[in-house]
């Protein structure tokens, strides 16, 4: 084919090797764009679910899924022995720390975490904020949200009494031998209690999904125009 001039002369391996890798790169952004997809549907149920009326959470043992990101009520007993602090935990640019503590449930023997709030460090480290916690029967609202699966830990000594670098379930069924319930509460609840409750919206993430498949059609697009410049000769004429 030509064109002013201009002639189209592709060669074999290099249009079959453009061909391979524009359909990768193809196939890796339509990948992309569905998991971004799939992570909006299902922050798009989350959302609906945050938006129900909130469920009292079992004096049984149930599954993270019956619950997870639900409103939820529990009525107990703060276990105050084996409250812990959450590390390295900011807020407006100030270092503190989450307090978690588990409610005994009542009239049973298990327990749930409740993630009750930030409080900022003190100047020295070695003495940590005192924090108020009722002794009475308590009722405490919140949302119900999955404990951390696998954290990054940069040192081994990820707990130094109560002050803990990440909340693992396992680890802290271990530390304390209490029946947990698969969730951690993080309180809604307005006390004066000292602690702030200003939660961050968990994001979907599929903006992060969307970057990455702009990319892989742009490299894609690339290589085609590559392509189409490297197979495209001016014509020499015979005439001299």
């Amino acid at each position: 084919m030509t064109i002013s001039g201009w002639q189209f002369k592709p060669k074999l391996w290099p249009t079959l090797a453009a061909i391979i890798v524009i359909v990768i790169m193809a196939l890796l952004g339509n990948w992309q764009v569905s998991r971004a997809q799939e992570k909006e549907e299902r922050q798009e149920r989350l959302d609906q679910l945050s938006q129900q009326p909130a469920v009292t959470v079992p004096t049984v043992l149930v599954e993270l899924e019956d619950l997870k990101y639900r409103k939820v009520e529990a009525r107990g007993t703060y276990i105050t022995a084996h409250t812990i602090y959450l590390d390295n935990k900011i807020y407006k640019g100030m270092a503190g720390y989450h307090i978690v503590t588990p409610l005994k449930l009542d009239e049973s023997a298990v327990h749930v975490l409740v993630n009750r709030g930030w409080i900022a460090a003190g100047r020295d480290r070695g003495k940590l904020p005192e924090i108020v916690s009722p002794s009475e029967v308590v009722t405490v609202s919140g949302i119900a949200i999955s404990p951390p699966q696998k954290t990054l830990e940069l040192s081994k000594d990820t707990v130094s009494g109560q002050v803990w670098e990440n909340l693992l379930l396992e680890r802290y069924k271990e530390a304390t031998g209490l029946a947990l319930q698969p969730i951690v509460i993080q309180q809604l609840d307005e006390i004066k209690d000292g602690l702030v409750r200003k939660w961050d919206r968990p994001d979907s993430g599929s903006a992060r999904n969307w970057g990455y498949a702009f990319q892989w059609y742009a490299m894609a697009l690339t290589i085609l125009i590559i392509y189409l410049v490297l197979s495209v000769k001016r014509e020499h004429s015979e005439k001299k």
